[in-house]
């Protein structure tokens, strides 16, 4: 596996924080509805696990559905600001940096996992390796997945750095773009350790997509407010009501397999606010390291 390393948050995720809005222009009530999924494992993988939820929308929205799995984060972000896909499956963070370049976008429904509304980042580390405990990843080569990821990069940067850690400075940052390529550059020992959500970790080991023999868990984040679904806040009423009761009412266990979820719940814009105030925190550290 190559490991590519990128500057984005610091820089292009502020000016997403900053950027100006630019309406999207489309139809309030198209004949085909394009969903994206977040682009944090193996395309092809994603497109096909989600193949019974293409057939539940199609059948309880009476339209034709378009999964779409963008490159990364950011090119989703901006494929839900020009108004190129009418719902989303945003990670917390990435919906709020698409929040604030398209300002009209509506987070409906909130995936629930064991009953709650939230989630965890995990911090594993190689079996036998060097880091045993957090502040073993001083000096160490760090993983984390895509710039915009909430728990493979902004909730354990910040975990880190509230454990006296800053990126960069007190560890090498690596992006490695998603969480499984996090978990098997830690496994290979291409990094000391890396973060990773642990609902995607549990499902990488129980797929035995990955070896746990030869990882260790070194830390679990704080709840974190779980994936939001998104829609573009100009839909037809009618539709949005119509959207918004095909996720709530969602109970086939096939269906809600492509989100690592037990169902949904309603959730709306506030329930991010704690995000925005981790990106603060973070922004302060990012300038310094410049």
């Amino acid at each position: 596996m190559t490991i590519h390393r990128r500057t984005f948050l610091g820089g292009a995720a502020t000016l997403a924080l900053t950027a100006p809005f630019v309406s999207p222009v489309y139809a309030s009530n198209p004949a085909k509805l394009r969903i994206a999924l977040l682009p944090d494992e193996n395309a092809a993988t994603l497109i096909q696990n989600a193949q019974p939820l293409k057939k539940y929308l199609e059948a309880t929205l009476k339209k034709e559905i378009d999964l779409v799995v963008t490159t990364d984060y950011s090119s989703m972000i901006e494929a839900m600001r020009f108004g190129r896909i009418e719902i989303a499956y945003f990670g917390p963070f990435s919906y709020v940096l698409a929040k604030s370049r398209a300002p009209l976008i509506e987070p409906f429904a909130v995936g629930i996992e064991r009953g709650s509304p939230t989630y965890n980042s995990i911090i594993i580390a190689t079996a036998g390796g060097p880091v045993v405990k957090i502040e073993d990843i001083k000096g160490k080569n760090f993983g984390y997945g895509d710039q915009a990821s909430t728990s493979s990069h902004l909730i354990p940067r910040a975990f880190l750095l509230k454990n006296g850690l800053a990126g960069d400075k007190d560890y090498r940052v690596v992006h490695l773009g998603t969480h499984d390529g996090v978990a098997r550059a830690v496994q290979n020992g291409q990094v000391h350790a890396g973060a990773i959500s642990k609902a995607i970790y549990e499902n990488l080991l129980a797929r035995k997509s990955i070896d746990g023999d030869k990882l260790q868990t070194v830390a679990i984040t704080p709840p974190i407010p779980n994936y939001p679904m998104v829609m573009q806040g100009s839909l037809a009423p009618e539709l949005k009501d119509s959207i918004r009761k095909a996720f709530i009412e969602m109970k086939d266990k096939e269906v809600l397999k492509s989100f690592r979820a037990e169902g949904f719940a309603a959730t709306d814009d506030k329930a991010y606010d704690v995000l925005r105030e981790t990106a603060k925190i973070l922004e302060l550290d990012l300038t310094r390291m410049g």
